[in-house]
């Protein structure tokens, strides 16, 4: 059965999500490289169309950015595989967001050291850039290929920021990352290496007892605090 283009006069009026899925079908191609810049050329004047693109993962869409494929560049992502036939309305009400228990979503938060797996961002942290604003984390729906079976779902945690892709393709300063990298102290840094080595920074101990101490009503946590001295 032959994949309708995304600019099809039939679909003119069905939802964001489903004209994405068209345009990544017709236009790139699975196993292809797209940036957000071609989705805002495609899709001119249409809000989050990033976002909505995303939402095609929970319809069994694998999609990979920076974060998850080394090889792709921050403003690239690569359409791995192409899930449900969401322009089909029978197909896409087997898909679709589920909703988590509040055990689920702990269970998730904790597995993951109630930290956001693409930035590292602990729950209730200030961004370095913005002062202003505190981490809220969430569990995200995230699916990956297996071989020629259906597309397994999981969920990971992360920050509202990273969720809605405002921290990806944010310019880095390599000189203050560098000057940052010699301020270190001699053990961070040998904990920085390691990070390097594995490819992730995984929670720590001192991570996790940060992490829980956060989560403290404030009686509790001025208790420890004294605890520690």
């Amino acid at each position: 059965m032959s994949t309708p283009r995304f600019n099809d006069p039939s679909y003119q009026k069905a939802g964001t999500m489903v004209r994405g899925a068209l345009w990544l079908m017709t236009e790139v191609g699975e196993g292809n490289t797209f940036t957000k810049e071609q989705l805002r050329l495609a899709f001119p004047g249409v809000s989050q169309i990033d976002r909505r693109v995303r939402d095609l993962r929970d319809y069994g869409w694998v999609i990979r950015s920076n974060t998850e494929d080394a090889s792709l560049r921050p403003d690239e992502q690569r359409l791995v595989r192409a899930g449900l036939r969401v322009w089909e309305p029978s197909e896409r009400r087997k898909g679709g967001p589920a909703a988590l228990t509040g055990k689920e979503r702990r269970a998730v938060f904790e597995r993951d050291g109630y930290q956001c797996v693409v930035c590292g961002i602990a729950g209730g942290e200030t961004y370095l850039d913005r002062e202003y604003e505190t981490a809220v984390l969430s569990a995200s729906k995230r699916s990956s290929a297996a071989g020629d079976a259906d597309a397994l779902h999981g969920y990971v945690t992360e920050c509202r920021r990273c969720k809605a892709g405002d921290s990806v393709g944010q310019p880095v300063d390599i000189d203050i990352l560098r000057a940052n990298i010699r301020a270190l102290p001699a053990d961070d840094l040998h904990r920085l290496r390691r990070w390097v080595e594995r490819g992730n920074r995984g929670p720590t101990p001192l991570d996790r007892a940060w992490t829980a101490y956060r989560q403290l009503p404030a009686g509790e946590r001025d208790r420890i605090a004294q605890e520690i001295g």
